[in-house]
């Protein structure tokens, strides 16, 4: 059931609006005034392998095959501490915000002519993580075809959250387009969780952001909704514009730094 944050309203709609102008400024170094704080872990590696321009991307929702099994995502802080309904009571908040978030950045890059497409599993579960119908499955064979996959996540509220930042993945030499990203959101650890199913997959995780407060807000009220996903997604295509341009000195690109700390833009 959808139902505003009526607290927030004025304040949500405010920050919705500007984070439009913000996704083409320089952000905060330890948050952001719609997605708040960047996660606090420390960011160990630098993505410099090259992705071509014209590379097809593939964004997917995170969680969308693991409803009513383990890892289902967040409830989200409206649902979990202030009782108000799901957006969907078939899926938890997370999904909702994944899907939402994951198609207006589909729409606005294909509006800005990125090779870019979405993929919505047939199924809100699937017991295997192997099964070729799983985001997993389907983001590796894409990533194995010479493609760039990453799903799309909100992370949890309260202290079982860090924030926003990307995941990259690690079955080759990190992106440019994972660094870039990075610039915009922030960054975990390569090695995050000693490496999770995605990233082992070759599928990059983004974390938008926690689940709560002003970012939810936004979300969760009407008025402000259209903005905040707008923002969002202005970001994220931006972020994959940047990362698909030609690095100057791009012959010594193709070499991976794994334990140097970013320089401009890192944490």
């Amino acid at each position: 059931m959808d139902h505003p944050v009526r607290p927030a309203l004025a304040v949500a709609l405010i920050l919705g609006l500007a984070g439009g102008a913000a996704a083409r400024a320089p952000y905060l170094p330890s948050s952001d005034p719609l997605t708040g704080p960047r996660t606090p872990l420390v960011k160990d590696w630098v993505g410099l392998r090259p992705i071509p321009q014209g590379t097809p991307i593939l964004v997917m929702a995170g969680h969308a095959d693991s409803q009513g099994v383990g890892g289902a995502g967040t409830s989200g802080a409206a649902v979990a501490l202030n009782r108000w309904p799901p957006m969907d009571p078939s899926m938890t908040d997370e999904l909702y915000w994944n899907l939402q978030t994951a198609q207006a950045v589909v729409a606005l890059g294909q509006r800005r002519g990125l090779n870019i497409r979405f993929y919505d599993p047939p199924a809100r579960t699937i017991a295997s993580g192997d099964d070729p119908r799983t985001t997993w499955s389907v983001g590796r064979n894409h990533v194995l075809a010479g493609g760039y996959a990453m799903e799309i996540h909100y992370d949890a509220y309260g202290p079982d959250g860090y924030g926003s930042g990307v995941i990259p993945a690690i079955s080759a030499p990190i992106s440019r387009l994972d660094e870039s990203l990075a610039a915009a959101f922030g960054a975990y650890p390569v090695f995050y969780r000693k490496g999770l199913g995605g990233p082992k997959r070759g599928i990059t995780i983004l974390e938008i952001g926690k689940l709560e407060g002003t970012l939810e807000a936004a979300l969760r009220d009407p008025t402000s909704r259209v903005a905040a996903l707008d923002a969002i997604a202005e970001r994220v295509v931006s972020s994959l514009e940047l990362g698909l341009r030609p690095a100057p000195g791009a012959g010594d690109s193709a070499r991976q730094d794994w334990g140097r700390p970013a320089s401009a833009g890192g944490e």
